[in-house]
């Protein structure tokens, strides 16, 4: 929670909901510029220090549900992180989600720092 979100999520209004395995559910959310946002879905896949696979849904439009695949791996002396969100609605929709995810590694980068 310390990392989650965009540039412009508040600091201290992350709040997670977690059940971390295939079938389990989670709700994520967050206020950034003055909105409140909330995000969640379902685990479809989890293989430990490999693979998460989930759906994704923002509250306020659950019909649009995307899909997460996150696949880790050690590469020399640190770890691989292939990062894809597809099943996007339109290409609004996806580059929006670049930029917040993109923010996103660039804050995890940096708490790993």
């Amino acid at each position: 929670m310390q990392w989650f979100g965009p540039a412009s999520v508040e600091e201290g209004s992350v709040k997670a909901d977690i059940d971390l395995r295939v079938g389990g559910r989670y709700r994520i959310s967050f206020n950034a510029n003055g909105n409140y946002n909330e995000v969640g879905g379902v685990y479809r896949e989890v293989v430990p220090n490999r693979r998460l696979v989930f759906s994704w849904a923002w509250h306020s439009t659950p019909e649009r549900e995307s899909l997460v695949t996150i696949s880790i791996k050690p590469e020399g002396s640190g770890t691989l992180l292939v990062f894809n969100h597809a099943q996007f609605v339109d290409e609004k929709a996806r580059d929006s989600h670049e930029r917040g995810w993109t923010e996103l590694l660039a804050k995890l980068e940096t708490h790993l720092a």
